[in-house]
């Protein structure tokens, strides 16, 4: 597979794994049942894995020794472990929305570093 391809459908994935973050994020802060369907349970567990797999490979082919790739790397994995707060592990929905929209910052975060190449991201 070629790297612009995979270049493509890593940015897709990321747009779809985020439209599908912020669905299920205002679903759980608002205790929808909605976020319990076999779609949402399934689904956007697929398209992250998806996602995560192009950003490996596109990293091994390029060279992990890039201060910006580590900068990503940390990124997505708080990304990660506050949107797992936002939607699963918060006690409160006002402690959810607060870590729904801090993991949002953190994913635009991400997208920075990933455009700039920089680890200051949009800052630098």
């Amino acid at each position: 597979m070629s790297y612009m391809l995979l270049k493509h459908l890593h940015t897709t994935t990321a747009a779809l794994s985020l439209l599908l973050f912020v669905i299920r994020a205002c679903w759980s802060v608002a205790g929808s049942p909605k976020l319990q369907t076999r779609f949402m349970r399934i689904v956007p567990h697929i398209i992250d894995t998806i996602l995560l797999l192009c950003g490996l490979i596109m990293a091994a082919s390029i060279g992990f020794n890039h201060g910006w790739l580590h900068a990503k790397i940390a990124g997505v994995i708080l990304y990660i472990l506050v949107g797992a707060y936002a939607i699963k592990r918060g006690p409160t929905p006002a402690k959810r929305a607060a870590a729904a929209v801090l993991a949002v910052l953190i994913f635009a975060y991400v997208v920075g570093v990933a455009i700039t190449k920089q680890s200051l991201s949009w800052f630098a």
